[in-house]
C-alpha cells in the first residue's frame, strides 16, 4: 500500500510540473512548449553492447503558437490532466476509455478534440517518453492479450494463482505486470517458451508440454503486447531462465521475434524492460522442411510485401549474424515460407513430441 502511494504521487507530481511548466511559460508571455523524445527511426540506433535498440537524445518541440502542433499540444494536455484525475481517484482505466472520456466537440466549432483513438493512443506513449514513465503508472491500461501456464504461483493484488492449474484457458497476462502489483514464487521451469500463435499455446497447453518439458509457455497472440514482453523479461531476469521463442517462418514472424529480444523501434524508450537479448529463436525455420522433412505442399508461395519485408530484416543491424542472413536469404532463394501449423502435417502431436523436444536438446537454435 505504501508503495503504491509513493508512486501515485511521483506520477501526479510530474503531470504537476508539466502543467506548471506551461502556465509559468503563458505568464511570462512565451510560446508553451512541451520538449518531447523524438520516437522515429532517425532518432533510433542499437546498442551492440546491451543488444537492444535505444532511443537517441534528439527532442522535438510542441509549441502552442504553431498552427501544426496546436492541435496535438491541446490532446497532450487533455491527456496528461486525465491521468492526474485518474491517479487522484486512485482508479484504473482501459486507454480505449481514456479516448472516450476526452473526445468532445470544442465549443463554439464543430471540431472535436479527438476523431479517432489512433490519436490518442501516440500521446500516451508521448508522455510516457517525456515524463519517464509507464502508462500503467499513470493508471492506464490495454486490453489484456497473452496468456501463460505452467509451474508458478503469481501473487496479484492479495491474491495466489497457479498457473499449472488453469485448464485450457491459462493465467491471462495484464497490463500492469510491474513488481509493485505482480509477484512470482514457486517457479519450476528450465526455461520459457514464447509462442507466437494463440493456436500453437493451446496445443502444447493440452497436451501438457509445459508439464513434460518443465517449462513455462507464453503467448502473445501474434505481436505480443507490453504486458506479456515485460513478463518475459522479469521472469528471464528474476530466475536466470533461457527464453526460447516459437513463431511462424515467415518475416512476419522473424520480426516478432526481434521485438521480443531487443525491443521495438517505437517503444525504444521502453527497451530494458520489453527487451530480453538472451532469447534465442528456436523454430520455426524455412530450412526446417528439409530437416524434418516436411511436405512441400504445405508451403507457402512469398507474396510480394514477404518479399520487401525479408530484404528489409536483412538490412537491420540485429539480423547481420550469419544465421540469420544465411536463414533470410534461404527463404528468398526458395521463395516460400511455413505456418507453425504446417508442422501438423507430421502428425497433430508432432510440434510437442518430436520437433521442439529435439531442437531444444540439441540447442539448434539461431542468435
Amino acid at each position: 500500500m505504501e508503495t503504491e502511494k509513493r508512486l501515485n504521487a511521483e506520477q501526479k507530481e510530474k503531470l504537476v510540473k508539466l502543467g506548471r511548466d506551461i502556465l509559468n511559460q503563458f505568464r511570462n508571455l512565451q510560446n508553451p512548449d512541451i520538449k518531447l523524445p523524438i520516437r522515429t527511426l532517425s532518432n533510433i540506433y542499437f546498442d551492440e553492447k546491451n543488444k537492444l535498440i535505444r532511443l537517441g537524445s534528439k527532442v522535438s518541440h510542441r509549441t502552442y503558437l504553431n498552427v501544426a502542433h496546436t492541435r496535438k499540444f491541446m490532446q497532450t494536455l487533455l491527456v496528461a490532466a486525465e491521468c492526474k484525475k485518474i491517479i487522484e481517484q486512485n482508479v484504473t482505466i482501459s486507454i480505449r476509455d481514456l479516448y472516450y472520456a476526452l473526445k468532445h466537440t470544442i465549443p463554439g466549432t464543430k471540431e472535436n478534440t479527438f476523431e479517432e483513438q489512433e490519436e490518442s493512443d501516440p500521446v500516451i506513449e508521448d508522455l510516457e517518453a517525456a515524463l519517464n514513465t509507464l502508462r500503467e503508472q499513470l493508471h492506464l491500461k490495454a486490453d489484456r492479450k497473452g496468456y501463460l501456464a505452467g509451474n508458478i504461483i503469481i501473487h496479484d493484488s492479495g491474491d495466489e494463482i497457479d498457473a499449472s492449474k488453469m485448464g485450457s484457458s491459462g493465467w491471462a497476462i495484464p497490463s500492469n505486470v510491474e513488481p509493485d502489483v505482480i509477484k512470482f514464487s514457486n517457479l519450476e521451469a528450465d526455461y520459457i517458451l514464447v509462442i507466437e500463435k494463440d493456436a500453437v499455446w493451446q496445443r502444447l497447453n493440452e497436451d501438457k508440454f509445459w508439464k513434460k518439458e518443465k517449462c513455462i509457455i507464453i503467448t502473445g497472440k501474434g505481436q505480443p503486447d507490453r504486458g506479456t514482453r515485460r513478463v518475459v523479461n522479469r521472469l528471464h531476469k528474476e530466475f536466470n531462465l533461457p527464453v526460447y521463442v516459437l513463431t511462424d517462418a515467415d518475416p512476419w514472424g522473424y520480426y516478432i521475434y526481434s521485438v521480443i529480444k531487443q525491443g521495438s523501434i517505437n517503444l525504444s524508450f521502453l527497451s530494458d524492460r520489453l527487451g530480453t537479448p538472451e532469447a534465442k529463436f528456436v523454430g520455426l525455420t524455412t530450412q526446417d522442411v528439409e530437416k524434418f522433412g516436411i511436405a512441400r505442399n504445405v508451403t507457402i508461395k512469398l507474396n510480394q510485401g514477404d518479399v520487401k519485408r525479408t530484404n528489409e530484416l536483412l538490412k537491420y543491424v540485429w539480423f547481420k549474424p550469419k544465421e540469420w542472413q544465411t536463414e533470410l536469404k534461404h527463404m528468398l532463394s526458395k521463395g516460400y515460407k511455413l505456418e507453425l501449423e504446417a508442422l501438423s502435417s507430421k502428425g497433430i502431436k508432432f510440434i510437442t513430441e518430436k520437433y521442439l523436444p529435439e531442437k531444444i536438446s540439441k540447442k539448434d537454435f539461431l542468435p
